[in-house]
């Protein structure tokens, strides 16, 4: 099946929200959204980014408003100040925004920086949420979540840091909480999740370029150029996740070409570890407890 962006349903009325929308996947997701008559909002560290961002996507002519308000994920207060202004009802959550094989950092809560980011400001953002949530929550994870390993004694890489374990950690993580959010809501809402592929975007060329390597960056850049989908082609299983109605509960959506690197939005299946309900559930208590926010399903 080919699935494109034209096949999304009329959005008129309904509310979206979409995490690091101000480049790559979220930037063509959320115009997307936008002009099919979504009011959409951008949740973006870098609010004068997503100002360009919203620019571009107004004269494409949206059908729904389109809005920028300021989230950093990794900072915990910023995300409970972004959910505090949050008074509508919530469609379409799309927890997409992410760092990737970043240099050891830490968030400001004292996090790795990609557990923090990737992982833990989600499951904050999407819980504060929750009272507002009516529809679909879609979570990003990624093509390497396969090589991930839940280290649930070093989360924060206190032991030893390699970037790019810590990346498939937090992307596995983001499916842990993808499948154990859509079993714990008990039908309130729809949780999914998706996969781009691997497709062109300055996520890849963000870890070398803070750490100084331009040759690393330069050679990333150029790799992309011959190997990666483009941003548009990528954002589609995001935007298959979100809007295809009747799509089950606990669907993960990725390219549907060889080893699934691109090509166009279908079901695809998960690595074992991602469907561990055990570890699932202990990630569970655990962000609860690391970021102090508590999930209630009671109506």
């Amino acid at each position: 099946m080919v699935w494109t962006a034209a096949e999304i349903p009329d959005l008129s009325g309904k509310t979206a929200i979409v995490t690091g929308a101000n480049s790559g996947i979220g930037m063509i997701a959320a115009g997307e959204l936008a002009r099919r008559g979504a009011t959409t909002v951008l949740a973006c560290r870098d609010t004068a980014k997503g100002e360009a961002a919203r620019s571009r996507m107004l004269a494409a002519g949206p059908k729904g408003s389109i809005e920028v308000r300021r989230l950093d994920l990794a900072d915990l207060s910023s995300v409970r100040e972004f959910a505090a202004t949050v008074e509508s009802d919530v469609d379409i959550l799309l927890n997409n925004a992410g760092v990737m094989a970043l240099p050891y950092r830490k968030t400001v809560d004292g996090f790795e920086m990609q557990f923090g980011t990737n992982h833990l400001g989600h499951f904050a953002l999407t819980g504060l949420l929750l009272p507002r949530l009516r529809g679909r929550v879609v979570t990003v994870s990624s093509l390497v979540h396969v090589g991930g390993r839940m280290r649930f004694d070093d989360l924060n890489a206190e032991r030893g840091y390699r970037r790019w374990s810590a990346y498939s950690q937090s992307k596995l993580a983001n499916l842990l909480f993808a499948y154990e959010l859509e079993r714990r809501a008990g039908g309130r809402l729809t949780s999914v999740a998706a996969h781009p592929g691997y497709s062109s975007t300055n996520l890849q060329t963000a870890g070398p370029r803070m750490a100084g390597n331009k040759l690393a960056e330069l050679g990333q850049t150029a790799f992309n150029a011959l190997f990666a989908q483009s941003a548009e082609r990528g954002a589609l299983p995001l935007l298959f996740a979100a809007t295809v109605p009747g799509l089950p509960g606990g669907s993960y959506v990725g390219p549907d070409g060889p080893f699934e690197v691109w090509g166009y939005p279908t079901i695809v299946n998960s690595s074992p570890a991602s469907k561990d309900e055990a570890a699932a559930a202990r990630l569970w208590e655990i962000s609860e407890q690391l970021t102090n926010v508590s999930y209630s399903f009671a109506d």
